[in-house]
């Protein structure tokens, strides 16, 4: 035991020492929220929160918890309803509810990559999708961000049946793939193009349909992968496909089948959040924001990613200069955080703002110059 407990003082001392070491923060409700991935405002939302009371009063009586796995005691009609409303708001064959997006993305690729298989990734691809990956018994090759060239490169050399795994919207960049490029390419060498639409559900596309619909490829991609706990406001993921996707991962998908099912209060936010999405056009004063806020970040000289998404980037290139002008920032008042190696690969530290369609302009410029003093 002695050992164990001398190897987990190791490396924490070596991520205190590298000023990377993370601990728990405790959200503090009086700060200006440029944190969260409540892009709409969907959790706090008064509406919303109306909705899913409407929905609990229809159904009624309503179980604490599911009782189980949804192969076993966990199912409900409701589910399978919101599945289904789910998959025509995306305009697509069929949805997959998991736990979470973490859930979604390594029961999809785990279970699909078997021997003799390829998995392609872009290096930049959200942790849940390259630990997928790993659990799966599929060969795995890595492309350069965004990089068509060096995508045919690695498509050239897999074998087997080959999925090529990419995000929409890259959750610490901001930026936004080249999807009809990328689609093009995997469709020159038969490969499965998977898309993670985390980020760009409820904020691109025709009342947040996403960036594949955007881009006129729903329907024509392998799986896309949508998340409930950002712009939505609640919790949860789908997995969107085609019918015998569905069915598959129901079937083969460890992180669907051997776990508690979401409670039904919690599919009822989801349908909930996905009605509101398709009654009202909810973007609009978030374009704004992020117009306004790109205008006036134009003026500062730090490094940062070309975004046109809700998230935003500072590259400090420091942990403790990106550590302290946070902590600095949240004492006056605005909700900012560092984010660090290894989330980030060491010299791109950076701070990352996220913009919501609730944050006034009066608030961003209040931002832009507080960072204009950190700046000197």
């Amino acid at each position: 035991m002695k050992e164990a407990e001398d190897f987990l003082v190791k490396k924490l001392t070596e991520r205190k020492l590298a000023h990377n070491l993370r601990s728990l923060p405790t959200v503090n409700p009086n700060l200006i929220d440029f944190c969260s991935n409540d892009y709409l405002g969907f959790a706090k939302s008064s509406l919303l929160k109306h909705k899913i009371e409407a929905f609990q009063q229809q159904i009624g009586t309503i179980e604490n918890g599911s009782g189980g796995s949804r192969l076993l005691s966990g199912n409900r009609a409701f589910t399978e309803e919101t599945e289904s409303f789910i998959a025509h708001f995306h305009e697509t064959e069929s949805a997959l509810i998991f736990n979470s997006g973490y859930d979604a993305n390594l029961g999809l690729l785990s279970s699909l990559g078997q021997r003799g298989d390829t998995i392609i990734y872009d290096e930049l691809i959200h942790a849940s999708l390259i630990d997928g990956a790993r659990l799966s018994f599929a060969d795995r090759l890595k492309f350069k961000h965004n990089d068509i060239s060096d995508l045919e490169l690695k498509l050239q050399k897999a074998k087997g049946t080959i999925y090529v795994a990419i995000e929409s919207v890259y959750s610490m960049d901001g930026d936004i793939a080249p999807l009809k490029e990328i689609h093009r390419i995997c469709e020159k060498y038969g490969a499965n193009l998977i898309v993670d639409e985390a980020h760009a559900v409820g904020v691109f596309g025709d009342h947040g349909k996403g960036l594949v619909y955007q881009n006129g490829l729903n329907g024509k991609i392998f799986a896309c992968i949508v998340t409930f706990g950002k712009a939505l406001g609640c919790h949860g993921a789908a997995v969107l496909g085609s019918h015998n996707l569905r069915n598959y991962l129901i079937n083969f998908a460890r992180s669907f089948i051997y776990t508690t099912a979401i409670p039904l209060h919690g599919i009822i936010s989801i349908k909930a959040a996905y009605t509101l999405l398709a009654e009202q056009d909810q973007q609009q004063a978030l374009y704004q924001r992020i117009v306004l806020y790109r205008k006036l970040i134009s003026t500062l000289k730090w490094p940062r990613t070309d975004s046109l998404s809700a998230i935003q980037t500072l590259i400090l290139g420091n942990a403790e200069k990106a550590k302290n002008t946070a902590v600095n920032l949240q004492q006056l008042g605005y909700d900012v955080r560092a984010i660090l190696s290894p989330t980030v690969a060491i010299g791109t530290e950076r701070l990352r703002i996220c913009l919501h369609s609730f944050n006034t302009p009066e608030e961003i410029e209040g931002l832009i110059l507080k960072l204009k003093t950190h700046e000197r």
